[in-house]
């Protein structure tokens, strides 16, 4: 298991950096204010709004990086940070998060992948750790190798969920900049701002669908044969 605790740790090490590289952009274009004084919810229904779509609710919701769209109940929830304050990390992330509401309302088929897979990826995440330990000892103890494959087939499921997320996260920013620059709602210098803070965004889900799939291999070579 050395291979698999060297991926977990690379993996961790990289996804710090990413995420603490992340954490410093927002911190730093947090205070670049907007010009327009417009807040983050008040970006948000502006871009809801100009994009005819009338039946999303802006709201609040607590914790720091919890800035979501639900597709169920149709609420585009941001952070507190975000909902109330007036600078560039604000409006890139409100934009963004009504960036999936825009893909739901016009039936982005990657975003409707994506939602298709959703319950079957929990059930295989709830189940992924216990398969693949019960199978790697079975395996170990008497050479079968059913329930280690089932488990490689569990962690196929979420690692292609992981890759599946990437298009729609991408999508997402490249929807909200678009609306950002061309409707003039903040300036060029606010502009690059929100850009660089939604290419790190995105960065985040990269890292986690490389090391996603670094362990997928792992255990797979497993599989096949191959032992540290």
């Amino acid at each position: 298991m050395t291979g698999y605790y060297l991926i977990i740790g690379v993996s961790m090490l990289i996804s710090w950096i990413v995420s603490s590289r992340l954490k410093s952009k927002f911190e730093y274009y947090s205070k670049v204010h907007l010009k327009n004084g417009m807040s983050g919810k008040e970006v948000a229904e502006k871009m809801l709004r100009e994009n005819g779509i009338m039946d999303v609710q802006v709201v609040s919701v607590p914790g720091q990086l919890t800035d979501h769209y639900n597709p169920e109940n149709k609420t585009v929830n941001l952070s507190e940070a975000v909902y109330m304050q007036r600078n560039a990390a604000a409006a890139a992330v409100a934009a963004h998060e009504c960036g999936h509401a825009v893909q739901h309302a016009v039936g982005y088929s990657m975003l409707q992948l994506r939602s298709k897979m959703v319950p079957i990826v929990n059930i295989s995440s709830n189940l992924l750790q216990f398969v693949l330990m019960g199978g790697i000892v079975v395996m170990a103890m008497s050479g079968n190798k059913t329930i280690l494959a089932i488990g490689v087939v569990l962690f196929a499921i979420t690692t292609l969920f992981a890759f599946i997320t990437l298009p729609v996260e991408y999508d997402a920013s490249n929807r909200a900049l678009q609306w950002l620059k061309s409707t003039g709602t903040v300036t060029s210098e606010e502009y690059e701002g929100a850009e660089d803070s939604l290419k790190w965004a995105a960065r985040t889900y990269v890292v986690a669908a490389l090391g996603s799939l670094a362990q997928l291999l792992y255990f797979a070579s497993m599989l096949m044969g191959r032992r540290d």
